[in-house]
């Protein structure tokens, strides 16, 4: 059984995975991380071969590491998006939804480096993409973990204490 992270872009995923990781003696995978080793930089990737590419990659990967077993997965922000990297990673997986609010997100990605998706207005997009997402979260979530006012050492605690 695998334990997969999803939420918005800025809810803490890769580093609660990380931190979850280092908890339980799990190995950790971010697919963002892997599709950037496989093909360079996100944002390059998104620039030169565009959207519908990225997102093809990211259902192949969603297949390829559900099938894996013991990891603890940091899916990218709009993985949810696709209704079969859902039915991918719930197969041998148990999603945890790290939900945090709009304001929460601004203040931790004003200084994270660009997100391809993310361009302009910070605050209107993440709005924008939690009024697309923010639904499909839930719907897909077993788990779901208000980060708001948490340090990110008492979020992996908490998924611990719902995973148990």
């Amino acid at each position: 059984m695998n334990y997969v992270l999803i939420g918005m872009p800025g809810a803490g995923k890769t580093t609660v995975g990380k931190l979850l990781s280092h908890m339980t003696g799990r190995r950790f995978a971010d697919t963002d991380e892997v599709l950037a080793a496989r093909f360079g930089d996100i944002s390059a990737l998104f620039s030169k071969r565009g959207e519908a590419f990225f997102r093809a990659e990211e259902r192949k990967l969603c297949r390829e590491i559900s099938e894996k077993d013991g990891l603890i997965i940091a899916t990218g922000g709009g993985t949810i998006s696709d209704p079969e990297n859902i039915a991918a990673l719930r197969q041998n997986g148990t999603l945890i939804f790290l939900r945090a609010r709009v304001e929460t997100l601004v203040s931790r990605l004003q200084t994270s480096p660009s997100r391809p998706l993310l361009q302009g207005d910070l605050e209107e997009r993440l709005r924008h993409l939690e009024g697309e997402r923010g639904e499909q979260y839930l719907r897909a979530a077993h788990l779901v973990i208000d980060t708001d006012g948490l340090s990110l050492e008492a979020v992996a605690q908490k998924v611990l204490e719902g995973i148990a």
